[in-house]
């Protein structure tokens, strides 16, 4: 079985995409929020839907690249994975009531 190791420019071309993803989801969620265009804000279960999944992505994100999860063991990565699922579901249906 061979093995291949990451450089150190892979690594570093990694985190710096991923930071720019997280970037680009924080400009996008600012963007969606209703305040900033007609000065009131109000609530809508379709905007904060696409808020939270875009939440799931910047987590993961973070999680992954930052917290070095992406080098650790697969439960590591499934158990991560679910538990982000389980909470924002949980947020979501927070919301909905």
């Amino acid at each position: 079985m061979t093995t291949r190791t990451r450089t150190l420019g892979e690594s570093t071309r990694s985190i710096t995409l991923a930071w720019l993803a997280l970037t680009a989801i924080t400009i996008v969620s600012w963007w969606l929020a209703p305040a900033h265009v007609t000065g009131t804000v109000q609530a809508s279960t379709p905007i904060t839907a696409v808020v939270l999944a875009l939440t799931f992505v910047k987590c993961r994100l973070i999680i992954r690249h930052f917290m070095e999860v992406r080098t650790a063991p697969a439960w590591l990565k499934h158990a991560t994975d679910g538990w982000l699922t389980v909470l924002l579901t949980t947020v979501f249906v927070i919301y909905l009531f």
